[in-house]
C-alpha cells in the first residue's frame, strides 16, 4: 500500500475556501476513479508545519493504481474546469506530490 499526498499552499485567507473545494473534488470527481472516502483525507497545517498548507492524501494500492487514476482525470472535462476555478485561491507553482510506501 502506498499514499499519495498533493500538497498546495493556499493564498492568505483562502485556505478554507481550498479546503472545500477539495473536499466538493474528492465528491464530485475523485469518486469517478476510485477515491472513496474511505480511503481519502485531507489535512492542514497546524503546528511545525505551513498554516497556508493543504495536503490531500489518498491510499493506493500501489504506482499503477495512482497512474490509472490519473490518466482517467484527464478525461473528466469537471476536472479541467475545477482547476480553473482553484487557481486563485492557491499559491502558483505550490502544488506537488509526494507519495509514501506505507509499511
Amino acid at each position: 500500500m502506498m499514499l499519495a499526498r498533493w500538497h498546495i499552499d493556499a493564498r492568505f485567507g483562502h485556505k478554507q475556501t481550498v479546503i472545500d473545494s477539495l473536499s466538493r473534488w474528492f465528491d464530485e470527481i475523485g469518486s469517478q476513479i476510485g477515491w472513496t472516502s474511505d480511503k481519502v483525507r485531507i489535512v492542514t497545517g497546524s503546528v511545525g508545519a505551513k498554516e497556508s498548507v493543504v495536503i490531500s492524501e489518498v491510499v493506493i494500492s500501489g504506482l499503477t493504481e495512482l497512474d490509472e487514476s490519473w490518466q482517467k482525470l484527464g478525461d473528466i472535462e469537471v476536472h479541467k474546469a475545477w482547476s480553473k476555478e482553484l487557481e486563485p485561491y492557491i499559491v502558483s507553482g505550490s502544488q506537488y506530490w509526494e507519495i509514501l510506501r506505507i509499511v
